[in-house]
This record gives structure tokens, sequence and C-alpha cells, in this order.
């Protein structure tokens, strides 16, 4: 799955980077829960959590079967 989420991660980065964002890949457990790392305008941002959930985790769980949920640290 680990190589899947990385890919699918992979993804959606374009979309943060126009933005002035960027995400990064930090782990994915046994239970399917993704940690991601938001940097740059996505840091901070008010929308940061919307993007995080309505985007990246509704594209994962779309692409990646046994994503369960994304959580940015």
């Amino acid at each position: 799955m680990r190589e899947e989420v990385i890919k699918a991660i992979q993804d959606v980065r374009p979309s943060l980077q126009a933005d002035g964002g960027d995400i990064e890949f930090v782990d994915v457990s046994d239970s399917g829960e993704v940690t991601v790392r938001l940097m740059g305008a996505c840091n901070g941002c008010p929308m940061a959590q919307m993007t995080l959930k309505q985007g990246v985790e509704q594209y994962l769980k779309e692409k990646v079967p046994g994503v369960v949920s994304v959580d940015s640290v």
C-alpha cells in the first residue's frame, strides 16, 4: 500500500504547488492511516484542513484501497 499512497500523493502535488504549497508523504500505518506534512503556503493556511480532508484524503481513498484517513503533522 505504501507505494500506491506515495504515487497518489505525487498525483495531487501539482495542484498544491500551483497555489504555493506542497505535500510530503510521512507514513502509512497497517490500519490505513496516512500521515503527510503540508508545507509552503499550505502550512498554517486556514483552508489546509479542508484541502487535506476533502481533497487529498478523498483522492487517496478513491485511488488506494485500504486508506481510511489522512492526517497532517
